[in-house]
């Protein structure tokens, strides 16, 4: 009797999932599918489409939009995409991030009593990276102009009413803001008064972005008039910016506030297309981003967790919580050792990295039955048939940790909280609504593109009279080898980022382009949902909604200035409120530290691609501004 209740108690307890209702309904569309974190940037995403644009220039549109909407990203930000291109049957992967500019060295920092790079400020600045993929996005995949594409973005410049929680992120953000003349010109409306910062509703004006972005798209009509191509158009606009009058003022003003980065340094920048990562998932092929992502996590966790019945388990019980957070564990043990720029050496270890019989070993030493605090990176290297010259670093290694609070998401990107009253704590209003913005776009000819951009949030440091807010990123180098000898900071190189957009194939046709925000939470959140749609037979809309539940046992990749800020927390986990007493109780004797939050499962975005009946299923986060459109 006890398996016949056990089907029929699995029978029910997922029909009772798919059955639930969700807060924001489910998109459909036949054409185009446009979703992303802003309404606005969403409607100019379904402009573009409406005026005949394939989902490359509708994604660009969308970029364009958030980023000049300071959805907790700007202009000098870094973008990382994965377009689905329906004539080769590819996935393309777009690298736009930047890079640590001249001077940027360990003894440079280190010399400033810096145990990691700053998190604010020019000296927390890579080179813009934004620009140069929006324009070798559109000019290699989309249709339209750079003038076209760019249009919504200008309007936006040339004002739009500010929505609440940026306009008081401003305010609460304004002594910092202050440091900088470019920041405080743009940002603080109303100096002098008690309030500084732009009100909700209020027609918020960037003349100096307005300035570059009319500068970017005069060069490309020039180019036209002058009977140049479309393509070499398009990239004249980003010579503009990256060694033009654009360049010039942006180093100016960022140099004028002790940044380091030179016109050498933007000149010799190159956005590159780069063959995605992949790996197999039950029939499922799953596309990532490279090392200099946290991308190859995700694929390392799906590889472990192929060896386990996650459905037999049951969605968010505790076995299955443990066997998932054990996987994260070990995927990013491995992560925050071996990953970094695959463009500088040392030459990290992605082919063992990624190896379903590393995997397996990885899976191995998963207790059943407690969690492991001293959980480390594996060696892959064998299997590509090379030596570990890394193994003594590893044993030296060793850090203490502690269970003392911390975020599990960067300041900037906290949408969590617990109870809050509205009239006074504004504090709480923002976090649950802001942060760094995903891009998904979909079009009825196969074109599909996942973007997860980022940088230059507030409280931002503007370079010059650009309008553009430079880039945080360099926080996330380390200075010392034994953190991670793959990403230590050096000029030219990039930083090992959080950022990363998701796409999978089924039977060779796009079944899933999927990302989210949050630090280090996003590749928890994005391997979660896809389970739920794969293994709990849940909609796009419901996955997204879905109670899912985060690991701390990580290094963090953002915030913290010293090494006990981003030391792991062992056995710390973040579960949804409704989470059973009995799977607490049952979590607390594996040894987790339980902490709670009434949503859990990070504001993910995501398009589901229904072949049986030729539609296109979007799924758009409840956890704020988040919106989609289709058609």
């Amino acid at each position: 009797m006890k398996p016949v209740f056990f089907i029929a108690f699995l029978f029910f307890s997922i029909s009772s999932i798919v059955a639930q209702p969700t807060q924001k309904p489910l998109l459909h569309g036949k054409n185009w599918m446009a979703i992303t974190g802003k309404p606005l940037a969403a409607t100019a995403g379904a402009a573009i489409f409406q005026k005949g644009g394939n989902a490359v220039d509708a994604a660009c549109a969308m970029l364009a939009a958030t980023c000049t909407m300071w959805d907790v990203l700007s202009w000098g930000g870094e973008t990382q995409a994965l377009i689905y291109n329906p004539k080769t049957k590819k996935v393309i992967a777009i690298n736009a991030m930047g890079v640590a500019p001249t001077g940027a060295t360990v003894d440079f920092f280190k010399k400033k009593g810096y145990s990691f790079p700053p998190e604010y400020g020019p000296l927390a600045a890579t080179t813009p990276g934004t620009p140069g993929g929006i324009c070798l996005m559109l000019a290699n995949y989309g249709t339209k102009s750079l003038k076209e594409v760019l249009e919504p973005a200008m309007q936006l410049a040339a004002g739009y009413p500010i929505e609440a929680q940026t306009a008081n992120s401003i305010e609460r953000n304004k002594t910092r803001i202050k440091e900088w003349p470019y920041s405080r010109k743009t940002f603080l409306t109303r100096p002098g008064e008690k309030r500084e910062a732009p009100e909700a509703g209020e027609i918020f004006i960037q003349k100096d972005l307005l300035t570059t972005l009319n500068k970017m798209v005069e060069a490309e009509q020039q180019a036209l008039q002058q009977k140049k191509g479309r393509k070499d158009a398009i990239m004249a606009a980003y010579d503009r910016f990256y060694k033009g009058d654009i360049a010039q003022e942006f180093v100016r003003g960022c140099q004028e506030q002790g940044g380091l980065i030179t016109l050498q340094d933007l000149a010799n920048w190159k956005p590159i297309e780069e063959e995605a990562l992949q790996t197999n998932y039950k029939g499922i092929d799953v596309y990532k981003m490279q090392s200099w992502t946290q991308g190859p996590s995700l694929l390392q966790a799906l590889n472990i967790l192929e060896n386990f019945d996650l459905k037999k388990m049951g969605y968010n019980s505790s076995q299955y919580i443990h066997t998932v957070y054990q996987a994260m564990n070990l995927s990013f043990a491995d992560r925050d050792f071996y990953y970094g720029d695959p463009y500088m050496p040392p030459v990290e270890p992605i082919k063992g990295l990624l190896s379903k019989d590393y995997a397996k070993q990885r899976a191995a030493l998963i207790n059943p039955n407690q969690n492991d605090p001293a959980m480390g990176p594996g060696d892959p290297y064998p299997f590509e048939n090379k030596t570990n010259t890394y193994l003594e670093l590893l044993k030296k290694r060793s850090f203490s940790t502690d269970s003392s609070d911390r975020q599990f998401m960067p300041t900037h990107d906290i949408r969590t909280g617990n109870s809050f009253n509205t009239s006074t704590d504004e504090l709480y209003q923002d976090r649950l609504w802001r942060g760094t913005t995903s891009v998904e776009a979909a079009d009825k000819d196969g074109w599909v593109v996942s973007i997860t951009p980022s940088g230059g949030w507030l409280p931002a440091c503007i370079a010059g009279n650009t309008g553009v807010g430079m880039s945080q990123r360099m926080q996330s180098f380390v200075l010392d080898e034994i953190i991670n000898p793959f990403n230590v900071v050096a000029p030219g190189k990039r930083p090992r980022v959080t950022l990363t957009p998701s796409l999978a194939l089924k039977g060779g046709k796009p079944f899933l382009s999927f990302a989210v925000q949050g630090g280090d939470t996003q590749e928890q959140n994005l391997l979660q949902f896809f389970l739920n749609m794969v293994e709990f037979d849940m909609t796009v809309q419901q996955a997204t909604e879905a109670a899912n539940f985060n690991s701390n046992q990580l290094w963090l990749s953002l915030g913290g200035t010293k090494m006990e800020d981003r030391k792991p927390r062992t056995g710390s986990i973040l579960l949804n409120d409704n989470t059973k007493e009995a799977t607490r109780s049952e979590l607390k004797k594996m040894g987790y530290t339980l902490s709670f939050d009434d949503r859990t499962s990070g504001p993910i975005n995501a398009i589901y691609f229904d072949w049986k009946h030729g539609s296109l299923w979007g799924g758009s986060s409840n956890h704020g501004e988040d919106y989609g459109i289709g058609w």
